[in-house]
């Protein structure tokens, strides 16, 4: 049983009422893990930054609700995953990367090989000389070339 409705407000923000009544306006949905778990664990957090309501397993809510958070989370959260490397400018750093990801080719410099930080044995996270977030989630996965490039900067 939900015990809270979810519903947007005339100006598009997200207003949540609880069974007792309560209505939070301007709540945003923000995943606890959003890069090993992005399919769990969702804190709903009111507009001053408290957490509301925790909520364990999304796909288990009605699918209105779902979609909600979902299209909340998913205006906020910006962090291309890589699905090859097309070329970097050399083998020492800074160098400038060139990668096809999940939302088109772009370029980033890496400024040192400290910025790649691996998650598990499979998966990293690159960050740029912006501060910007990429995703490589599974570099044994990735095409030979694109790996014979990771590996000469792990």
């Amino acid at each position: 049983m939900l015990d809270f409705l979810l519903a947007r407000n005339n100006a598009g923000r997200l207003v949540m009422t609880t069974a007792d009544g309560t209505v939070h306006e301007g709540i945003t949905p923000v995943r606890a893990f959003p890069v090993m778990a992005p399919d769990k664990f969702v804190a709903i957090m009111s507009a001053e930054g408290k957490e509301i309501l925790w909520i364990d397993t999304p796909a288990e809510l009605p699918e209105d609700v779902r979609t909600l958070i979902h299209e909340e989370i998913a205006s906020r959260e910006l962090m291309p995953a890589i699905h090859r490397i097309v070329s970097v400018t050399g083998f020492s750093t800074p160098c400038t990367w060139d990668v096809e990801t999940d939302r088109g080719r772009t370029t980033f410099i890496l400024k040192g090989e400290e910025d790649i930080r691996r998650l598990t044995a499979q998966m990293l996270i690159i960050t740029d000389s912006h501060g910007l977030r990429f995703l490589l989630r599974d570099m044994l996965g990735i095409d030979k070339a694109s790996r014979r490039i990771l590996d000469r900067f792990l």
